[in-house]
């Protein structure tokens, strides 16, 4: 299972990579959403893990390329600071699946994940 990680905190970025490689997942990392969305093209991932605010393109946006240029529906997790509601809510109304609020627990993003791709059968 391929999983690409966009977040634009490293220490983040880390973390999330040690926990999912450990689970025994493919992991693709961006740093910006223009890497992200370039990664999305190429790889064709079974899960996509994007921060809201990063450089260049937004998780909103990533959310929004993807459910408008991809025939397979890859299920999207959103992740998000405290207070952004809004965002949140605009996120699942583009097509969202699941988000999670910073701070977050490695173990609660292992168990979504696991959830989500059981879901939708990868």
């Amino acid at each position: 299972m391929k999983i690409l990680v966009a977040e634009d905190e490293t220490i983040m970025l880390k973390t999330i990579d040690f926990r999912l490689k450990k689970d025994g997942y493919e992991v693709f990392l961006a740093e910006d959403g223009q890497k992200a969305l370039e990664k999305i093209e190429e790889l064709s991932p079974d899960l996509i893990i994007t921060d809201i605010m990063m450089p260049y393109a937004s998780g909103l946006e990533i959310v929004g390329f993807v459910r408008k240029n991809k025939e397979k529906r890859i299920p999207i997790i959103i992740l998000s600071a405290m207070g952004q509601e809004d965002v949140v809510l605009e996120a699942f109304g583009l097509g969202a699946d699941d988000y999670i609020t910073k701070p977050f627990s490695p173990n609660e993003l292992s168990v979504r994940v696991k959830r989500l791709l059981s879901v939708t059968g990868r």
